[in-house]
């Protein structure tokens, strides 16, 4: 009879162990999975100014930032990440089903503690994300520019007997995003600018299955490995004067595919090997898509050495509803993110012609409510303050620095998920447990060069 459930089987172990990491850098120094650290200069001033400012290093959020300019400009960095959590078992609980098996016999259900390490701590790893780019004017109104940053990247690392096992393992998620654009200028004052953004994915994935028999039966084991190539866009608006900058753009959304091999093995007991859970799915394929981003931003120049900033942004994490498995499965796990905001607020401070202070606050509310919080992702919202600093060493070439402490609030981990979903053998997860003393310290370097 279980034979009867392979193709369920299928579907609901290979969207067990795609959820397991899509999402899982939720100690990174931005909402959910998104890295918000794409220029060492917008760091220094909590993302404040990038929407307004013309140049290179804000190309990322408005492609209308390089509307303008007057020279060839680069610029180049890297940021180091480090973020630290624990999260604790409450009373997380394994539900097995009871089988009626054809020969008669009754397989009865449990219900028992997950049991293995109650604490683990720090299950993000520490991280480096470059970036770069550079723009150059075409003619005096027409500008081109490219940059390359890395917005959906992280790797977690779970041991084996964590209390989180069941949810998540290891994890590898990259994305490179390749974005060229141009930006018009029809008048001194005013850029519009548009961008593709090409996007690269590779996900390595895993997590434990607790057997659906017996908790004396060995955990069962899946793997994830897969990649794409994507496309999406952006567009952007600036008008500049002495006193003030204003800015706003617009990211889409992209839909990401994902293409690979899938790998359950690892379960022994009779019923689950009768029913060939243990399998090598090729080629596994998934679907799910990020956020769009809406950037409005400004700048007023207090005294031509002293600048105050203020941007807010709208992730629209609805996008991020579900993550699906392709025919011949057909089946889709919801997410359930809400579409949310993060406010900003900065400051630029030119102490000399040659060094500029910078710093800013941001608060970033998660897009993860109460109920839907899974140890993949115990996000909560946060409040990121930032300093930073360039020096202009010669004429061409300066340096950027800067460093963010990020403040992750704490929350109960309380999804309740199901592996085998759907089948004879779907077997209960009801999550309980706490994140807690999550933060982030991340530090960047770089630098910048004109022309």
């Amino acid at each position: 009879m279980l034979l009867a459930y392979d193709r369920a089987l299928r579907g609901a172990t290979a969207l067990a162990v795609i959820a397991a990491g899509l999402a899982a850098a939720s100690q990174a120094d931005a909402a959910a999975f998104y890295l918000q650290e794409q220029s060492v200069k917008a760091n220094g001033r909590a993302w404040s100014g990038e929407a307004a400012e013309r140049g290179a290093q804000q190309q990322w959020w408005n492609p209308a930032a390089i509307g303008g300019i007057t020279g060839f400009q680069a610029y180049g960095g890297v940021t180091a990440l480090y973020p630290r959590a624990r999260s604790s078992n409450v009373n997380t609980r394994v539900v097995r089903p009871t089988l009626a098996l054809p020969t008669g016999q009754v397989v009865p259900g449990s219900n028992s503690a997950v049991g293995g390490n109650q604490t683990f701590s720090n299950p993000v790893n520490d991280g480096y994300l470059p970036n770069g780019g550079f723009a150059f004017p075409i003619t005096d109104k027409l500008a081109a520019g490219l940059t390359v940053t890395s917005p959906y990247s992280f790797t977690t690392n779970y041991d084996s007997d964590s209390w989180a096992r069941y949810s998540a393992d290891k994890t590898r998620l990259r994305t490179y995003d390749i974005q060229p654009g141009l930006a018009f200028s029809p008048a001194p004052s005013i850029s519009l600018g548009a961008a593709v953004n090409v996007e690269y994915v590779r996900a390595t994935l895993s997590n434990y299955l607790p057997d659906p028999i017996s908790a004396a039966f060995p955990d069962g084991h899946q793997y994830l490995k897969g990649d794409g190539w994507d496309v999406g866009y952006s567009f952007g608006f600036q008008f500049h004067n002495e006193k003030v900058d204003l800015g706003a753009s617009y990211k889409s959304a992209i839909k990401h595919k994902l293409k690979g091999t899938l790998i359950v093995d690892g379960l022994a007991d009779p019923i689950t090997l009768a029913a060939g859970v243990n399998r090598t799915i090729d080629p596994a394929r998934a679907q799910f898509t990020t956020p769009w981003q809406v950037n409005v931003g400004a700048r007023y120049h207090i005294v031509p050495s002293f600048t105050v900033n203020a941007q807010v942004t709208r992730f629209g994490w609805e996008k991020f509803d579900q993550i699906t498995l392709a025919a011949p499965v057909n089946a889709a796990l919801p997410e359930n993110y809400r579409s949310r905001y993060a406010y900003s607020l900065g400051f630029d401070w030119d102490v000399t012609p040659r060094w500029t202070l910078r710093g800013g606050v941001q608060r970033d509310l998660s897009p993860i409510a109460d109920g839907e919080r899974d140890p993949r992702v115990p996000d909560g919202n946060r409040w990121t303050f930032a300093g930073g600093t360039s020096y202009q060493l010669t004429q061409h070439l300066g340096l950027d620095a800067s460093v963010n402490y990020t403040k992750i609030a704490s929350n109960p981990i309380d999804k309740a998920t199901a592996a085998y979903a759907g089948t004879p053998l779907q077997t209960l997860i009801l999550t309980s447990g706490q994140l807690y003393k999550a933060h982030a310290l991340v530090f960047g370097l770089g630098g910048h060069m004109t022309f």
